[in-house]
């Protein structure tokens, strides 16, 4: 029996590269999978993509606007109460913006960060939270970047807003320890930080067949990574980053 079998696990920010890889790792191992995303078209296609790449797959899609803190909490609300449970939950909701120079960073480009990747994950990561800490198992991920260890003078507001989503995701595994319900103190869910410089897709490599992407992670890989993330007890996992690039 594979570790996913019988998991109930939502992906957030389905649609996008990311996204698409993970769903169709999750289903190939058995998990029941609800994607989430803005776009109806594309969270659409990639439902029916893997629907097609992975012969009865336990997967569904919903349409959330992540903006809507009470969106949200009601789509957590919904899949505890129809599936019993939710296992898990992958913040895969991206976006860059930068600059030439420190001195022409545009604060708008932070407000377009501070909403697309800060504000999606705290809405995210508030709404699931109970649900991850009445798992077995619980397990939440999110993907940062290296940009927030060591900011480049253009990358300001980018660096800025992954490490205001590492701070947030700290701060949610320190609940899973002072919450946990274990007489011994020892968590059962795990929130976890996934450390990249940037991703690699399939297309991105079709398209530039000769380059190297130094230090970038494969989208599959990402989603092995994720997906291994029930094979270790969350004490192990809980407020760790894992780093998928040089450090």
């Amino acid at each position: 029996m594979s570790t996913l079998d019988n998991k109930v696990i939502a992906v957030a920010g389905a649609s996008g590269p990311a996204g698409q890889a993970t769903l169709r790792r999750l289903a190939a191992d058995g998990a029941t999978v609800i994607g989430a995303d803005i776009d109806q078209r594309r969270l659409d296609a990639a439902i029916a993509a893997v629907r097609v790449g992975v012969p009865g797959a336990k997967i569904s899609g919903q349409v959330i606007d992540l903006l809507d803190p009470q969106e949200v909490h009601d789509w957590a609300d919904h899949l505890e109460a129809e599936h019993g449970r939710v296992d898990g939950l992958f913040h895969l909701v991206g976006g860059w913006r930068g600059a030439k120079s420190f001195h022409e960073s545009r604060i708008d480009d932070w407000d377009f960060l501070h909403d697309t990747v800060v504000r999606t994950l705290q809405h995210t990561s508030l709404a699931f939270q109970p649900a991850l800490l009445r798992s077995e198992a619980g397990r939440f991920a999110m993907i940062s970047a290296s940009a927030a260890h060591k900011p480049t003078s253009g990358g300001a507001a980018y660096a800025a807003a992954k490490a205001a989503t590492e701070a947030w995701t700290l701060a949610m595994a320190n609940s899973f320890v002072k919450e946990t319900t274990q007489a011994d103190g020892v968590p059962t869910a795990a929130a976890v930080i996934l450390v990249i410089k940037a991703l690699l897709s399939p297309e991105m490599r079709a398209e530039k067949p000769e380059a190297k992407f130094t230090g970038y992670t494969a989208t599959a890989d990402l989603a092995d990574t994720l997906a291994d993330l029930w094979s270790r007890p969350a004490a192990e996992l809980n407020g760790q980053h894992q780093w998928l690039t040089a450090r």
